[in-house]
């Protein structure tokens, strides 16, 4: 049994070295205008990924094209042997979750207040190799 945990943890282990993360926390952003722009890029080849974030009018785009690019900065450190230019990366998940809201308080009529939300969120991106689908 302990030569199986050793190869499966061998295996996890290189299936790791090939994945790369990168985290943005409280991006002042709000988590649904961020997931208009990570669905685009969502299992996109990353060449095309950082050309559709460039491109894009959304000011959520200009957030996730550094860390796009930090992502892809993790994958050459893990991977020094590697070239990028050899390998076919993509965007194999992208996630966004909510941060934390800042309350705010509004002026209303008739003396009344309302609460304004001001929403934050985090983003993780992971980059890894792109698998292709043989068909027989």
């Amino acid at each position: 049994m302990g030569a199986r945990k050793a190869i499966r943890a061998e295996k996890m282990k290189a299936e790791k070295k090939q994945k790369a993360i990168a985290v943005l926390r409280d991006c002042p952003t709000s988590p649904r205008k961020m997931r208009l722009v990570a669905d685009i890029i969502r299992g996109v080849e990353i060449n095309k990924a950082l050309g559709i974030l460039r491109y894009s009018k959304k000011e959520a785009s200009i957030r996730l094209e550094k860390l796009l690019k930090s992502a892809i900065a993790n994958w050459e450190a893990k991977n020094e042997g590697e070239r990028l230019e050899d390998t076919k990366l993509c965007v194999k998940e992208i996630f966004v979750d909510g941060g934390r809201m800042l309350k705010r308080i509004q002026p209303a009529p008739q003396g009344r207040a309302h609460r304004i939300r001001k929403r934050s969120n985090h983003v993780t991106i992971v980059v890894d190799k792109m698998v292709t689908v043989e068909n027989k």
